[in-house]
């Protein structure tokens, strides 16, 4: 088995152990590819690993009684996917898939509770980084219930774009039609609006950022509560502040 350096891993949670808390965790890593699509953990099934991604970005839904998703979170290589085992849970009621193709490491859920056991110190971290994600699902909830629909689709265009290292993004009108829970010529409009604007662009399954500041405007109080929470709970690998040129910490 090949030793993972550290040094050398982007997921930030994976970066931010310390030398002996990642000596519990690491020989245990298995790389895996995260193809769009990929169902991680099924809603009311055993979770069977954590998952860190290295790249790509998870939505966490909750499915209503036609089994229609609703996003209540995303996770990329600032987070993992599985949270619940943190809290010695082994099953979760929502789902967890990836919408943007990626690469991450996951972990059996054995090893994982092992290393928590013997880690008050990972442990720690992984609750701070639980908190975020109560953070991010609260802001949610208030962007969802008090903010315009092309607000809204601005906070998770920023939200997808601080987790990738490109300013397009794979994403089709009926998958944002999704993850908004809303019809699919409201995301249309939305999109018509942001693109008139100049501030992104528009075609076939694709959106490319243009103007990043912009779009922050435009998301305006939506945005930035869950990251700032972040960027104060979670170290930087060197105990340095931030240093994303987008999102602190990300």
């Amino acid at each position: 088995m090949v030793q993972l350096k550290q040094s050398f891993l982007r997921n930030r949670l994976l970066r931010a152990l310390a030398l002996e808390d990642f000596a519990l965790v690491g020989p245990h890593l298995e790389q895996v590819m995260l193809p769009r699509g990929k169902v991680l953990i099924e809603p009311n099934q055993p979770i069977e690993h954590v998952i860190f991604p290295e790249s790509g970005v998870a939505s966490v839904v909750a499915l209503n009684s036609d089994s229609r998703p609703v996003e209540i979170g995303i996770v990329g290589r600032e987070g993992l996917v599985g949270p619940s085992i943190v809290l010695g849970v082994d099953r979760t009621p929502h789902q967890s898939f990836f919408q943007m193709e990626g690469a991450g490491y996951q972990i059996p859920i054995r090893h994982m509770i092992r290393a928590l056991e013997a880690s008050p110190c990972l442990h720690d971290l992984l609750l701070r980084y639980i908190h975020v994600l109560m953070v991010q699902t609260a802001a949610t909830a208030m962007s969802n219930g008090d903010s315009v629909l092309s607000e809204r689709m601005a906070r998770w265009l920023l939200m997808c774009h601080d987790r990738v290292d490109s300013d397009e993004l794979a994403l089709t009108h009926e998958f944002l039609s999704l993850m908004l829970a809303v019809r699919r010529p409201g995301v249309t409009e939305a999109i018509h609006l942001l693109e008139g604007t100049g501030i992104i662009k528009a075609r076939r399954a694709h959106i490319t950022i243009l103007d990043r500041e912009r779009l922050e405007e435009t998301a305006g109080d939506s945005y930035g509560v869950p990251e700032a929470e972040y960027e104060r709970l979670i170290p930087m690998p060197d105990g340095s502040g931030a240093s994303h040129v987008r999102l602190p910490g990300l």
